[in-house]
């Protein structure tokens, strides 16, 4: 039987939703989750759905999506905005396309450095050394 995820302090909302607690307090500053209203002399109480929406903040950066990112896919997220979200995650899979790139001309350009270090015996400057100091 799954637990009702509701009435929780901040503490278990964090333990919940994989996070620790500064992160929920982060969020909340950054305005990506709400802060509860804190009735007098008690204390704030989550859910399921905060719950729900630090899990899903925290998949969204797991895909690479910045904080500015996930707060406009929050706004998103009545349904009927699916266009706009697919138009974010191309403009993120075109970022992530082209910084595959990058590290593809990086580990090309650094094998061929590593190769030539493994060659070049007896010389005083070392190949990499000399090439980054040439860049």
């Amino acid at each position: 039987m799954q637990k009702k995820l509701e009435n929780l302090t901040i503490g278990a909302f964090a333990g919940a939703a994989g996070v620790n607690v500064e992160t929920i307090r982060f969020y909340q500053r950054k305005g990506l989750l709400p802060e509860p209203d804190k009735p007098y002399g008690s204390i704030r109480r989550y859910g399921e759905a905060d719950v729900t929406r630090v899990r899903f903040v925290k998949s969204a950066q797991r895909l690479g999506f910045s904080l500015e990112e996930v707060a406009e896919l929050l706004e998103l997220d009545d349904g009927t905005h699916c266009d706009e979200a697919r138009e974010q995650a191309e403009r993120k899979l075109a970022d992530v396309r082209t910084k595959l790139d990058d590290l593809r001309r990086i580990e090309a350009t650094l094998t061929t450095l590593v190769e030539q270090c493994c060659t070049a015996k007896g010389e005083v400057r070392c190949p990499l050394i000399e090439s980054l100091q040439q860049s």
